[in-house]
């Protein structure tokens, strides 16, 4: 009875493992929604802060992938990076990594970023993706290798690229005023966001508040906020993941504050999928902040 009971359990892992392989490429574009959030316009406050956190990835209760995040806001630069994998035993059928950074300035308390780049890679291949920014918007993108034209493909116009955020810049949440950070003003906001290839729109609403807790580092009060995806440009309309995101309205992301600062972070993300909910969770999420400098006197 053991031994078919381990079985049992063997081969439910083995199929969900080959269903994820299977919609892995689909369903990525699910899980780099975490990436994309909203620049409000009030000013930081006058401390600075960073970040260390772990996280991992599940698919019904079934951890898919890990990965690390880490953000530094300075007096006048800051700077955010990422890098992840996959993880048990999608590593086995679909192994993959990626990583993301974004940087820029500081300027009047508003993070404005310069450059993003993006870098994934899978058994088949590896692509980078590079933005620069200026002026609100994306003032030149490049695809390493380009990818062949798909006609069917909702062509990015120029229009489309101004006003936007890129996603990791965009996944750093700022609550205006001098009120409490943590509350239903907080998702009450929305953005664009350009990845380089796609440009979408999201929006937030408020939800709940709960107490989250990471196995190491913070314990504490977060703000729950439903997320809602439309698709703009860059995207084939008939692609199934595109329809299902556009349409499920049970998305949400638990944000929480890096200290120092009015700006919130995704702590948990979960999206409902015909596998089961797909989970983004942080493990470890240290936060520290860090005083602003002190001008030197002769």
């Amino acid at each position: 009875m053991i031994i078919s009971s381990r079985r049992s359990r063997d081969l439910k892992e083995l199929t969900i493992s080959r269903a994820i392989s299977f919609k892995a490429r689909k369903w990525g574009l699910a899980a780099g929604l975490c990436a994309g959030a909203w620049l409000a316009l009030a000013p930081l406050a006058a401390a600075q802060g960073r970040l260390e956190a772990q996280y991992e990835a599940s698919l019904s209760g079934i951890s898919v992938g890990k990965g690390s995040w880490a953000i530094e806001i300075g007096d006048d630069t800051f700077s955010a990076s990422a890098q992840g994998g996959t993880a048990g035993l999608l590593k086995a059928f679909s192994g993959g990594t990626g990583s993301g950074a974004s940087q820029g300035r500081v300027v009047n308390g508003a993070l404005v970023a310069n450059a993003y780049t993006a870098t994934t890679t899978t058994q088949k291949k590896s692509e980078t993706i590079r933005l620069v920014l200026a002026n609100g918007g994306v003032k030149e993108f490049s695809i390493n290798p380009e990818p062949p034209v798909d006609p069917d493909r909702i062509v990015v116009t120029d229009a489309h690229r101004k006003n936007v955020l890129d996603p990791m810049t965009g996944s750093m949440l700022r609550v205006p005023g001098n009120g409490e950070v943590l509350s239903p003003e907080a998702c009450r906001t929305g953005t664009g966001i350009f990845d380089g290839r796609l440009r979408y729109d999201l929006k937030l609403d408020y939800k709940r508040m709960e107490t989250v807790k990471a196995e190491r580092g913070y314990h504490g009060p977060a703000v729950v906020c439903a997320i809602y995806f439309t698709p703009v440009a860059g995207y084939i309309p008939d692609r199934p993941v595109i329809k299902y995101l556009a349409g499920e309205r049970r998305m949400e992301i638990a944000f929480v504050p890096i200290a120092g600062t009015r700006i919130l972070v995704p702590f948990r993300m979960t999206i409902p999928t015909p596998f089961g909910p797909a989970m983004l969770e942080a493990t470890s999420f240290v936060t520290s902040a860090v005083p602003p400098r002190v001008a030197k006197t002769q």
